[in-house]
């Protein structure tokens, strides 16, 4: 019966987190605010403005999200506990098991919880823009653009995000020398903000007929993709639109038509370019949407002048400025050079499993504060 008397233990040292975030998710405030917005909906109206119409049903959505997550967590804490004083009551271990499963089970949605309280900024739970660019490594570090971006596409596919990508330039032999993509889904800004910086990769290059150990780069940008409000406005002067025929990711079929987009904001220098739709109008869009997003994010920190505001401090793509090591050879690791956090499974987190680098970087950002 000792191990119940630890599991009762354990629980009951959990309970300060659990009243922690109840601090932070407010479920009672949740609700009030949710019943307040749906009732503005029924108003006379409400869906002539169909763009905030979709806005309030969001924000009405993600309240009582919140809410019902805090309160199953509440829930389960006291089926947990009360399991546990009924094993102890009565002597059972035949509960030990079932405890033993729902305490794990419990105990990482709560930390999951409390990781996503962190994600309180202004822009976290947007979608967001992943850009990645080629650096020092030649071919090598083109592969390199493409793994990461294959790693990425994984990582949204295990949390359910959708990944689109928009635009891309193909390596010269293999590989991307670019690519860009959008994702979307609740706290998509919030989660791969962390991933923003240059990423090193150390393998044995299979460009390399003499079988060398090669150190290449690539970086990685993320902003988020921010819903135009019509608050800012684009003049068609300060435009440069240049038009080109796509090809399929990775050197397949080139149009014969230039669908493709390229646009550039003059006064701010941004650069955003569209591919992926049918038709040369829904890559403009796409691109247009693009442009606002980052405009929009700018003109938020009041510094128009300033875009790495929102894309973070920018970096020469080479030695010495990366966030991340990639190593393959001589031994196998990943290892965040900002949190230290690591790991010696290379395949697991090019498959797609950041969560623990993710999860350190949102922790340190707390304990900066």
């Amino acid at each position: 019966m000792i191990q119940f008397e630890e599991y009762k233990q354990q629980l009951l040292g959990l309970k300060p987190k659990l009243n922690t975030l109840k601090e932070a998710l407010k479920p009672e405030d949740a609700e009030l605010e949710a019943s307040a917005l749906e009732d503005k909906s029924g108003a006379d109206g409400f869906w002539d403005d169909m763009e905030t119409a979709q806005r309030v049903l969001r924000s009405i959505k993600v309240l009582r999200e919140r809410a019902e997550r805090y309160y199953r967590l509440e829930k389960a804490y006291g089926d947990i506990l009360a399991i546990t004083e009924l094993a102890l009551e009565e002597n059972d271990e035949s509960l030990l098991s079932d405890l033993a499963a729902e305490f794990s089970v419990f105990d990482k949605k709560l930390e999951q919880a409390r990781l996503e309280t962190l994600l309180s900024g202004e822009y976290d739970r947007c979608d967001c823009i992943v850009t990645l660019h080629a650096g020092a490594g030649g071919t090598e570090a083109q592969d390199w653009v493409q793994m990461l971006y294959r790693m990425y596409m994984r990582w949204g596919e295990r949390h359910g995000y959708d990944i689109k990508l928009v635009d891309w330039l193909d390596g010269d032999e293999a590989g991307l020398k670019s690519a860009t993509a959008l994702v979307s889904g609740e706290l998509a800004y919030g989660y791969l903000k962390s991933e923003n910086g240059v990423h090193r990769l150390i393998r044995v290059s299979p460009f390399d007929s003499g079988g060398r150990r090669h150190t290449s780069f690539a970086a990685v940008e993320i902003t988020p993709q921010i819903e135009d409000t019509g608050d800012i406005v684009i003049k068609p002067e300060d435009l440069r639109v240049d038009t080109y025929r796509s090809s399929g990711a990775g050197g397949q079929h080139v149009n014969k038509t230039e669908s493709a987009i390229r646009i550039t904001h003059i006064p701010s220098g941004i650069v955003v370019a569209c591919q992926q739709e049918r038709s040369q109008i829904q890559n403009r869009e796409t691109a247009m949407s693009m442009l606002r997003s980052q405009l929009a994010a700018i003109k938020a920190k009041e510094h128009y002048d300033k875009i790495e505001d929102i894309k973070g401090a920018q970096k020469k793509i080479e030695w010495g400025s990366q966030i991340r090591t990639y190593t393959f050879m001589p031994y196998t690791l990943v290892k965040d050079e900002r949190t230290r956090f690591e790991t010696g499974n290379v395949q697991a987190v090019m498959d797609g499993d950041l969560d623990g680098f993710i999860n350190a970087y949102l922790m340190s950002r707390t304990s900066d504060q």
